[in-house]
C-alpha cells in the first residue's frame, strides 16, 4: 500500500467515526464540532483523490463558515443537551439507510474490481472556477450572499430576543 493509499484510508476512518459521533451527540456543540471534523475530513479525500480546489473550498466554505455560523447559532440561543440516553428508535431509519449504502457500494466496487471504468480525474484553476462563478453565476452568488446574511440577522435577533435587548447590570455600584 502506498502513502497516499494508508492517507486515503485513514481519512476515510476519521471521517466515518466523526460522522457517527456528530449523528449520536447529545450536545449540539459536540455535534457540531464533529461536523468540522467530517468536513475537513472530506476535503482531505477530496484532494488525496486529485481534486484539490474543491477539498480546500470544503474546508474554508463549510468547516470554517458555515459550521462556525450554527455553533455561534447555538451558543445565541442558548441550546443544551437534553437529558437521558439517546433513543434508539430514531437511529433505526439512519443505520438502515448506511447499511443499504455500503452494500451498494460493495455492489459497485465488486462489479469492476480492475478499475477499468474509473473516470478520468476533472482538475480546474482557481481562477477558471472563479470566472464561471463571477462571470456566469453572480446573481445565484449574491444570492446566497444575502441568505447568509439574512440567517445571520436572524440568529442574531432571536439571540437578542431572550435578553430584551439589554445587558444586565451585574452587581456594579449604583447609578
Amino acid at each position: 500500500m502506498t502513502p497516499l493509499g494508508a492517507l486515503f484510508y485513514l481519512l476515510a476512518a476519521v471521517l466515518l467515526g466523526a460522522a457517527v459521533l456528530a449523528a449520536t451527540r447529545r450536545n449540539p456543540v459536540h455535534a457540531v464540532c464533529c461536523a468540522v471534523a467530517v468536513f475537513l475530513s472530506a476535503g482531505g479525500l477530496m484532494a488525496v483523490l486529485g481534486a484539490p480546489l474543491p477539498g480546500v473550498l470544503m474546508a474554508v466554505v463549510y468547516a470554517g463558515a458555515i459550521m462556525v455560523l450554527f455553533l455561534f447559532i447555538i451558543m445565541l440561543l442558548g441550546l443544551t443537551a437534553g437529558d437521558g440516553p439517546l433513543p434508539t428508535g430514531r437511529l433505526v431509519v439512519p443505520a438502515t439507510l448506511a447499511a443499504a449504502t455500503l452494500v451498494a457500494l460493495f455492489a459497485l466496487i465488486g462489479a469492476d474490481p480492475t478499475g477499468a471504468r474509473l473516470l478520468p480525474a476533472a482538475m480546474a484553476a482557481p481562477a477558471a472556477v472563479g470566472r464561471v462563478l463571477f462571470d456566469t453565476y453572480w446573481l445565484a452568488v449574491e444570492a446566497v450572499s444575502i441568505l447568509l446574511f439574512a440567517a445571520l440577522a436572524a440568529a442574531l435577533l432571536l439571540g437578542r430576543g431572550r435578553s430584551g435587548g439589554r445587558a444586565q447590570p451585574t452587581g456594579g455600584p449604583a447609578a
